[in-house]
């Protein structure tokens, strides 16, 4: 077989790893909310956390919590993207096109009401259940009911079980959204961010900047 050895020859499967990574992040920037496409620069100590939660990803999820107007938003859909891009790097081929799903709280449990059609509520279900990332954004905003509760459990233990991360965001910690998601599901996440809480501070962005 032949090979070379010359150093500016590409490699066809790194240039086609490559293709499909570019399609992928144009494909998520399209779904991404225009004010999230803005770049943003995290602080040195939260970058350093979320490149090594990243790179050493073994199933943990990722909380990030702070006062109303951080960013908190806008850095998940960051890390997000990030997560995307190294989905594609030579430290973890993956098998087929990696599924971010992403979701505001509110427009979640909306879509899970019991009035929802039964076929979309069970095929969004399974997709939230199986999707290789999940990111639900300001999870403590969401007003619930015990069916709601019982089918954000439904997604959430699948995920537990089987180690499928997830990305939360919420203006408090995971100990305090038993009121919201339920006690099974609040233990759960608080295993599932055990040691990946983020705790974002600053001033509120909005009053003079998208957050």
């Amino acid at each position: 077989m032949h090979s070379s050895s010359d150093p500016n020859e590409i490699d066809p499967r790194a240039e086609w790893l490559q293709a499909r990574a570019q399609d992928a992040l144009t494909r998520f920037a399209d779904r991404t909310p225009v004010i999230y496409r803005r770049p943003i620069t995290l602080d040195p100590d939260t970058d350093r956390a979320v490149t090594d939660w990243i790179g050493g990803w073994t199933g943990n999820s990722l909380f990030l919590t702070g006062p109303i107007g951080v960013g908190k938003t806008h850095t998940a859909w960051e890390i997000c993207r990030r997560w995307l891009v190294a989905a594609y790097g030579p430290a973890r081929p993956w098998q087929g096109s990696p599924l971010v799903r992403t979701f505001r709280s509110t427009a979640l449990f909306d879509a899970l009401r019991p009035d929802a059609p039964d076929d979309e509520r069970l095929t969004l279900s399974r997709e939230l259940q199986r999707c290789d990332l999940l990111f639900i954004d300001d999870l403590a905003a969401a007003k619930v009911t015990e069916w709601t509760q019982e089918r954000l459990f439904e997604i959430f233990d699948e995920r537990y079980i089987n180690r499928l991360p997830v990305i939360v965001t919420s203006d408090v910690l995971p100990g305090d959204l038993t009121a919201v998601t339920g006690p099974r599901v609040a233990s759960r996440l608080g295993e599932m961010c055990r040691g990946s809480v983020l705790l974002l501070e600053g001033r509120d962005r909005r009053r003079g900047e998208a957050a």
